[in-house]
């Protein structure tokens, strides 16, 4: 950019990373799943780290209390991680189940990015059957995959054991893992050093991660969302939101020293009356997303965004939701200096159209990398280095946005998240609105006895019951999000009330016993072609016929523990015949058509790409597109250039900002020469 088209006032940029894991803890304090420990030892360490490296960048770090418990619980793993201690174990004292418990968590790592990368895990991720030896490197090439770059370029041990590949030993296993334990010991100390040196400034989450308005009033999910389904005979739990608040700001003072000033409420979820708790414990900034904004200034208008806001004497940053996605989601696709000068041009264009903007960029701090190559340290180097040398943007943390003052005025707040600026990832759906009932049952029993329990009884119980109130369970009931540990989120949360209830010396209702979950899969998003079709290209849902055998893509499905705004496209129909490779996009087509966006197609082989503006048809000798009740497009075997197979990306853009990458998973795999011959039904 031509810096003397900038005015001399920067474009200020405030990342707020968020950091993030549920408590995984069941009755007895014992962590069931390892991803606090896996993540600590690529994820919280390494962000600050990497910003750390660079002169005059700041940054705001968001640590939630569930993380920062479980992270001091690793001074001793084997007691209190039960993956790791499994895992430490050598495999012939492991029964069968817990082999395969072993084996299942070893593969659950993302195999383009993490695993590929390392020989020996490529080769086993595809064994069923294991011997012990071979076992024993299947788990310490799953925990280097796990290592971040800050432990690859550092750490000793951890590059040894990189280098040797293959043929560890069990010294080489309890080696590893004290020093990765000694490692996140590390971790918390080293957010303190830099925000007493002003790099970063820290903010915290209510305790449990609960979504605060739900607490203080279910009847805010109607509110958000007119339409919504609420849980019935609901009870108020406005004095849990209270204690959540209280116990978030004393376990942060205790941890670093300090009183927060600033909180992102859990899944940006906010409401008059939260906010008015947040003012009552002088905390001075929150966060949420733009469509809270919008919603409560009754503007859509994007020039509205780029400021901080007051009510009632809280600061209130809104987060540009297309910015954060495009981070989250996109640029994974990309190589690091394509990505880096997009989110650049981006920023330029706010800066060339606002008046003095400062701009909120909001997302998790560790999922988003596992999907990157190198764990994003090529972007974020890249991205960092670049506003390292740039004067027009200046990085910012929260407390300056804060001190700096200047703030619009806003005389409402409109109920909602960051979802879709309402609640209902967390209520509404039949399994949403079952586990509130639950929590609601057992209030009331709980009430009921408060009278006859002593005081240890009485501390366990609260801390159960706020546990229950954690948003990160609701967010795996219904069918809105998938995960392959669906189940153990399930058992865990019933855990939490069962346990109360045995603490009461009562029997447990039975439906606790009984799981909330329906099925679920991850698997269920991709359906891959079983037959050779060949459709009229008319963008019509003709005749059924036509696509009988195409693959499926259902967008709607791949939702894991990130989310994003949900496109226009729901689904991806896809398959070829001997001359064409043909895909259908179903969805919303009218706002496809009305806000005249763009459809960009990739194929990644041989970079051959497309551009359509989704107003009508078009066809020349090797590509028909047709828009009507839906998108569908041909695209001759030619365009491939003789490939047998090809990867294939798609996104949806608008005015330059790309609101849909399709699919969500990464790309498309078109094999023409399948030729289904194994393949038949009647």
């Amino acid at each position: 950019m031509d810096e003397r088209v900038m005015e001399l006032q920067p474009l200020q940029l405030a990342f707020i990373w968020h950091m993030h894991q549920p408590d995984y803890r069941g009755s007895d304090g014992v962590m069931r799943m390892p991803w606090v420990f896996l993540h600590a030892i690529k994820d919280y360490y390494e962000m600050p780290w990497l910003l750390s490296r660079y002169q005059n960048l700041k940054a705001t770090f968001n640590i939630t209390s569930s993380l920062i418990e479980q992270l001091n619980l690793y001074r001793d793993p084997l007691r209190n991680d039960a993956f790791l201690a499994l895992w430490e174990r050598h495999p012939s004292s492991l029964t069968s189940e817990e082999k395969q418990w072993v084996i299942k968590i070893c593969k659950s790592t993302q195999y383009e990015t993490m695993v590929k990368p390392l020989k020996r895990f490529s080769v086993l991720y595809r064994q069923d059957h294991f011997s012990d030896e071979e076992l024993i490197d299947l788990e310490v090439v799953f925990m280097l995959a796990w290592c971040g770059n800050y432990l690859r370029q550092n750490h000793p041990i951890v590059r040894r054991l990189l280098e040797q590949e293959s043929g560890f030993i069990q010294h080489d296993k309890s080696e590893l893992l004290h020093n990765l334990s000694e490692f996140t010991q590390t971790i918390l100390p080293f957010y303190a050093s830099l925000h007493n040196a002003g790099v970063i400034s820290l903010s915290t989450t209510p305790y449990n991660h609960p979504i605060l308005p739900l607490l203080l009033d279910v009847e805010n999910g109607k509110r958000a969302d007119e339409h919504i389904t609420l849980p019935h005979n609901p009870v108020s739990l406005h004095d849990d939101a209270i204690e959540q608040v209280k116990r978030s700001i004393a376990l942060y003072e205790k941890s670093f020293g300090t009183a927060p000033r600033g909180f992102w409420p859990a899944e940006g979820a906010v409401d008059e009356a939260s906010i008015a708790i947040y003012k009552a414990h002088g905390l001075k900034w929150i966060a949420t997303d733009e469509a809270i904004l919008f919603k409560s200034l009754g503007d859509s208008s994007r020039n509205t965004l780029y400021r901080p806001y007051r009510f009632d004497d809280v600061m209130i940053g809104f987060r540009d939701h297309a910015l954060s996605d495009l981070i989250g989601f996109t640029y994974r696709f990309k190589s690091a200096q394509d990505a880096t000068g997009h989110f650049i041009t981006m920023l330029e264009s706010i800066k060339r159209e606002q008046n003095d903007p400062t701009v909120f960029v909001i997302l998790d701090g560790e999922n988003a990398w596992e999907f990157f190559e190198n764990n994003g340290y090529d972007f974020l180097t890249s991205l960092y280095h670049y506003f390292e040398r740039t004067q027009w943007c200046k990085l910012v943390h929260m407390d300056e946005v804060y001190d700096a003052g200047n703030f619009g005025k806003l005389d409402q707040i409109a109920p909602g998240s960051w979802i879709q600026g309402n609640f209902n990832t967390w209520v509404g759906h039949p399994e949403k609105n079952r586990a509130w009932e639950l929590i609601y049952q057992t209030k009331r029993d709980l009430l009921h006895h408060a009278l006859v329990l002593d005081q240890e009884r009485e501390t366990m119980i609260r801390s159960h019951f706020l546990a229950a109130e954690c948003s990160d369970w609701f967010w795996w009931y219904g069918d809105d999000h998938s995960t392959d540990f669906a189940y153990e989120f399930d058992a865990l949360f019933r855990e939490h009330l069962i346990t109360i209830y045995h603490l009461l010396d009562m029997q447990p209702p039975s439906d606790l016993f009984e799981p909330i979950m329906t099925h679920k899969s991850t698997a269920a998003f991709l359906i891959r072609p079983h037959a050779s079709i060949t459709p009229l290209i008319d963008g019509k849902n003709g005749s059924f016929f036509e696509w009988l055998g195409a693959g499926v893509v259902d967008e709607g499905k791949f939702y894991s523990t990130m989310e994003r705004v949900r496109g226009p496209i729901r689904k991806i129909y896809y398959g070829h015949d001997d001359d064409s490779v043909f895909l259908a996009f179903d969805g919303d087509v009218t706002s496809l058509k009305t806000h005249k966006l763009v459809l960009h197609v990739l194929v990644e082989e041989n970079a051959r790409q497309f551009t359509f503006v989704l107003n009508g048809s078009f066809e020349d000798e090797s590509v028909r597109l047709c828009i009507d009740e839906r998108v569908e497009l041909a695209l001759k075997r030619s365009v491939f250039g003789g490939l047998g197979k090809a990867h294939m990306r798609f996104d949806i853009v608008e005015e330059n900002h790309i609101i849909q990458t399709l699919p969500g998973f990464g790309s498309l795999l078109v094999d023409m020469d399948d030729n289904y011959e194994n393949n038949w039904f009647v």
